[in-house]
């Protein structure tokens, strides 16, 4: 059985193909090229001026790329979201002013043809309890909740969310991402941009690294801190010389922590085999592989180096 053409433009997920965009003299992209398939969850990270508000802009269509192209389900992106295949959540924009938070889901609801129930989007996203509320008289973490609904509503295949808890509290953090986990297992694509590392690792099904303009690494977070190699060693040895320890073979650096000491390593195999026959005594020992900050420095810190701004 062969699907029907819109089954095929579905399979295309989200193409940014060789995309590039500059405001005067800045280069903001740099000629990306990023694939996501349907039902993926995508964060993409990265410092501040990286470049990932930009591609937000030119995925949803409201940019124009200098060079390259994009493509959601098979279509440009103002076709995609004005058929309400595309929902947003941008970190910029106010919204209608006078309206109650319910009333003004309820008008973006009917620009769409197959909305979802408002009431339940208001449940999911956490603004049932200030849903008679005018727009004028919400907080920053309310505005959040209001702006993920209005996304949401449309019942889009794909959302594309801006910093989505950049004005949330902790819980209410908890309470977004809980949210998301329930949408994503209908099947969304989801592609959201944040520069909190906890929430690309504990989220995101691949991580697009991003920084001054370009993907510096693209993957699951496993393989993100993979890239960087090196683990370290942690061990309880009262009394060890630092120095014997920096001998040993695999061994690069060496720390002590009270009782304990660190061991950064280059091969951590070899480094713990001859830790354990200099000092079979070594006790309470740990493995650790690097993580998703060590990695994110270095490989932002080498991007910083190894390119120029302009």
């Amino acid at each position: 059985m062969t699907g029907s053409p819109d089954d095929s433009m579905q399979r295309e997920g989200v193409v940014l193909a060789g995309l590039r965009k500059s405001y005067g003299p800045v280069e903001a992209v740099r000629g990306i090229d990023v694939t996501i398939s349907p039902g993926e969850t995508v964060a993409l990270l990265g410092p501040n001026g990286a470049g990932k508000s930009t591609t937000i802009d030119m995925m949803l269509g409201l940019a124009r790329p200098d060079a390259g192209k994009v493509t959601v389900f098979g279509l440009s992106p103002a076709e995609a979201v004005g058929s309400g295949k595309v929902g947003g959540m941008l970190q910029t924009g106010s919204l209608l002013e006078y309206l109650s938070v319910r009333e003004l889901v309820e008008v973006v609801a009917s620009l769409y043809p197959n909305p979802l129930i408002v009431g339940d989007v208001l449940e999911a996203t956490g603004a049932q309890g200030f849903a008679a509320q005018r727009t004028t008289n919400l907080s920053g973490g309310q505005t959040q909740r209001v702006r993920f609904a209005l996304a949401l509503v449309a019942n889009p295949d794909l959302l594309v969310l801006d910093e989505p808890t950049a004005a949330l509290d902790v819980e209410a953090r908890r309470d977004f991402w809980s949210a998301m986990r329930s949408i994503a297992k209908l099947g969304k694509t989801v592609v959201f941009a944040t520069h909190y590392l906890e929430e690309a690792d504990a989220y995101a099904d691949r991580i697009v690294l991003m920084a001054r303009g370009r993907i510096i690494a693209d993957g699951p977070a496993t393989e993100i801190k993979a890239k960087v190699g090196g683990r370290t060693i942690r061990a309880t040895l009262p009394g060890a010389s630092l120095d014997a320890l920096d001998a040993l073979v695999g061994v690069t650096s060496t720390e002590r922590r009270g009782e304990a000491v660190v061991l950064t390593c280059t091969d951590s195999d070899t480094a713990l085999r001859a830790l354990l026959a200099a000092y079979p005594a070594a006790r309470d020992i740990e493995v650790l592989g690097a993580g998703l900050e060590e990695a994110f420095l270095r490989l932002v810190g080498e991007d910083n180096a190894e390119v120029p701004y302009r």
